[in-house]
């Protein structure tokens, strides 16, 4: 009978005065694969117009677009949107129906998905101010905590295990518990930035958490230089949105970058050094011994050293030999920090110096205000996020020639950099804004050509699927069926995966672990979050027993929600509280009526109700528009 409801569920889906020598670049990274370079944007573009017109062809029937001076402006977020859209002569989706906006915003929000009585409630509402509302709601909910600490997880790669020094299980739970806290009390990416550059202490103390991101920072089997370079290109990438550090580290970037960065090409060798000396004056050191009953066993203490600089010294390691450079008539072999703005550091405590200059920096309001603004419009302002150029992003100022504009809308990009500046950098304030937004709330629903300059317009919201942790909750939510995970170093269990402190959790539990890990999760190491899709992925929502066994009426586990609703006998209302339950919408007549054929015939003793109920269940798990946020 499985075969009757797949109509249901297969719908597809200042330059120093000489430059350091330059380098061959035999070993670049951009110059062995340029395309990997110079498609990123593109490819990030691209990615989104397909995702969204694949989609389209899911969605279950079209809305008509309208002209954007029809659309209510509420901040001007919506002023930039719709004013360029107007001028582009490019309509506009519709705003959300209220069963759209409540999946979209209950997802994106809490990364959970709204229950049926959710939707009949939200729908009922007739108060006008209903959806500000909600997101009031939904901000201050637990869930929120929940699904922001695994983004902020991400950013800061937040793993026991690494390529590079591991921060072990203890490591990674202070660092998860700093998260969490951090979410919770409201603290301003601001200070979130500062503590984690400027950290010291152990990895495993609950008061210096940020001793794991240092920790993730040490380059083995290379020189301290090495160690003093990832840590710039770790902290730059994730506060500055600026990843090319990683190029000009090895050499300068005139006759590497003129394709990819307008700052890039301009930068030095020399001047990435400086910035790289901010930590010239770090120490990992491993705690001594092997005991298993020390607690501190196979911790690491990050210390600042009184004294140090950058030496242009080594011959091996991860990158180009660093040799002495002339400076003004004179042979420098040692240098002291110099950030990015020309600010030179103190004699002392010179990560706490380059962490003042990181938060200062204009590219740190930027980078906060377009890595929110692509995670809830799942493309960026800029693209791409670590990518981010400093000479093409000020809007009053012309890029270098052949050059343009980073951001698809530079002015609003600077606005929000603005507002978080303005808000003190307070996550929660800042989702509130972009979330009221009338741009934020367009349908998906397009019924005007859909081609790929459309996609950085916003002219209707982007879909995205869903993360593995997502998919693993909504299941479980909307069958009622709750798992128990261990988790290590933690007493209590979880059932939610948006609870787990990292991706390569739940270890306790193979099923629900590949189930996660086929939807590309990563490890927040060598393998970073993806969307792209895979048959491995859609066979574990076929067959997996994380779904399987929670579609079921009887045995353990089984659903007691489906088991009630076999017990009910109408159709209708079967048929209705499913599809609210699962997909947070209601049926279309097709649907309806593929589903009602399906309980009809459940008669038998080969083919009862309660099997009928399970079918359809398991077919709506299976449906495209149950894995996304749209």
């Amino acid at each position: 009978m499985k075969s009757v409801v797949l109509a249901l569920s297969l719908l597809t889906l200042p330059l120093p005065a000489q430059d350091p020598p330059e380098t061959s670049g035999q070993n670049c990274t951009f110059l062995a694969a340029p395309d990997e370079f110079l498609s990123r944007e593109s490819r990030v573009r691209r990615d989104a117009y397909e995702r969204t017109l694949a989609f389209s062809r899911a969605l279950p029937n079209s809305r008509t677009t309208v002209d954007p001076s029809q659309i209510p402006v509420r901040s001007f977020i919506d002023e930039e949107i719709f004013r360029r859209l107007q001028n582009d002569g490019v309509p506009s989706a519709a705003l959300t129906t209220d069963e759209e906006f409540l999946r979209r915003v209950t997802l994106d929000l809490t990364g959970r998905i709204p229950s049926s009585a959710d939707i009949r409630a939200f729908v009922a509402d007739s108060n006008p101010e209903k959806r500000d509302t909600l997101i009031d709601q939904l901000i201050a909910s637990p869930e929120f905590g929940d699904k922001w600490a695994v983004w902020l997880g991400d950013l800061l790669q937040n793993a026991a295990t690494a390529q590079n020094r591991s921060q072990q299980i203890e490591g990674r739970n202070r660092l998860h518990e700093y998260i969490r806290d951090a979410i919770y009390t409201q603290k301003s990416w601001r200070d979130i930035a500062f503590e984690m550059v400027a950290a010291a202490g152990n990895n495993y103390d609950r008061e210096t958490p940020g001793a794991n991101f240092i920790l993730r920072g040490q380059a083995v089997m290379g020189p301290a230089q090495d160690t003093y370079d990832l840590l710039l290109v770790r902290s730059a990438s994730a506060f500055l949105g600026i990843s090319h550090y990683d190029c000009v580290l090895c050499h300068n970037g005139k006759f590497h970058l003129e394709l990819v960065h307008a700052w890039g090409v301009r930068t030095t060798r020399l001047e990435a050094w400086r910035m790289a000396a901010h930590f010239s004056r770090v120490t990992l050191q491993g705690y001594p011994g092997n005991d298993p009953a020390n607690f501190y066993t196979n911790s690491t203490t990050v210390l600042e050293r009184p004294t140090g600089a950058y030496d242009l010294n080594t011959n091996f390691g991860n990158r180009p030999n660093r040799t002495p450079v002339t400076i003004d008539g004179r042979s420098v072999a040692s240098l002291t920090p110099i950030y990015r703005d020309g600010v030179a550091a103190p004699t002392t405590d010179w990560r706490a110096a380059f962490a003042a200059g990181l938060v200062r920096d204009p590219m740190f309001a930027r980078n906060f205000a377009n890595r929110i603004w692509k995670a809830m419009f799942n493309l960026a302002l800029a693209e791409p996020v670590d990518g981010l150029d400093p000479l093409r992003l000020d809007p009053a100022v012309t890029p270098p020639d052949p050059w343009t504009h980073q951001a698809s809308h530079p002015w609003l990009l600077e606005k929000l950099a603005q507002y978080a500046r303005d808000n003190d950098f307070n996550l929660r304030d800042t989702l509130r804004f972009i979330a009221r937004s009338s741009a934020y709330q367009l349908s998906s629903r397009y019924d005007a050509d859909w081609d790929i300059t459309k996609a950085p317009l916003f002219a209707r919201h982007i879909p995205r699927r869903l993360e593995a942790e997502e998919v693993h909750d909504a299941i479980v939510k909307a069958t009622g069926v709750m798992p128990s995970y261990a988790v290590g170093g933690w007493a209590d269990r979880v059932s939610w995966a948006m609870q787990l402190p990292e991706p390569l959790e739940p270890r306790s539990d193979g099923a629900a672990s590949g189930f996660m890990n086929s939807f590309n999760r990563g490890n927040r190491d060598t393998l970073q979050r993806s969307q792209s899709g895979s048959i491995l992925m859609w066979l574990n929502m076929m067959n997996n027993s994380l779904v399987t066994n929670r579609v079921r009426t009887a045995g353990n586990p089984s659903s007691a929600y489906l088991a009630s609703l076999a017990a009910n006998k109408s159709n209708d209302a079967v048929v209705e509280e499913l599809f609210f339950t699962f997909l947070s919408r209601s049926p279309t007549e097709y649907e309806k009526g593929v589903a009602l054929k399906t309980l009809v015939k459940a008669t038998t003793a080969q083919y009862t109700r309660a099997m009928a109920v399970e079918d359809l269940a398991w077919a709506l798990i299976n449906k495209t528009d149950f894995m996304f946020s749209y």
